[in-house]
């Protein structure tokens, strides 16, 4: 869908641009925006190989390990319908890793890899689960210690004080992290709620009471 839209935007535009004569500027706009897009490309290159050979360090000496340990209870907490001992974990705390260094092009395959991994604990396989809900809501707002890729960006265009945004990056990420774990609770608790059966609650009182 996303692609439709785009492709309509883009002839939207050469059709307008078509009827006011300004085509020679769209066409300028093509070649700017591919070379733009070119030079930000192989500034990002370095910053991200540099970062990226970071955690292959951090992950052969045993790093990531202890911080994926550090972080096992709160993945836990987050997803407590995945069984503990699931490849899906492994994959969940790799994601949630690279997104605390910002590393966004090495979270995306492991986020794909425990969707994946989710999608076979999955009893209906055209509907999400809770924790793949979850997964999304946190890869999305994910909280971010090392802005890295915004910060080679910042670099590449010269910027005078590249890594200023390191603090305001994570305070709003940090916001955004919690309003996502907020939302997600809510709604799966509604959810849970919307699909008990009806008279169950009395059914567990009773039991409970010795009445049953």
């Amino acid at each position: 869908m996303i692609n439709v839209i785009w492709m309509g935007m883009i002839l939207a535009g050469f059709i307008f641009a078509a009827f006011t004569g300004n085509i020679d500027s769209v066409t300028k706009a093509a070649f700017d925006g591919a070379q733009t897009g070119v030079t930000v490309s192989f500034g990002l290159i370095s910053v991200l190989v540099f970062w990226l050979g970071m955690m292959r360090l951090a992950e052969d000496s045993g790093m990531l390990a202890k911080v994926a340990k550090l972080m096992g209870p709160v993945v836990r907490f987050l997803f407590p319908d995945v069984p503990k001992n699931h490849p899906a974990m492994g994959y969940i705390l790799s994601n949630m890793s690279a997104n605390l260094f910002g590393l966004g092009n090495a979270a995306t395959p492991m986020g794909i890899k425990a969707m994946q991994e989710l999608q076979k604990l999955n009893p209906d396989k055209d509907t999400a689960t809770p924790a793949m809900c979850t997964l999304l809501a946190l890869n999305t707002a994910s909280i971010t210690i090392i802005p890295t890729t915004l910060i080679a960006i910042r670099m590449n265009y010269h910027s005078a004080n590249p890594t200023e945004i390191v603090g305001t990056t994570l305070l709003a990420t940090a916001v955004a992290t919690l309003a996502a774990i907020i939302a997600d609770r809510f709604y799966r608790a509604r959810t849970i709620r919307k699909n008990k059966p009806p008279g169950l609650g009395n059914h567990l009182n009773t039991t409970v009471n010795g009445k049953g």
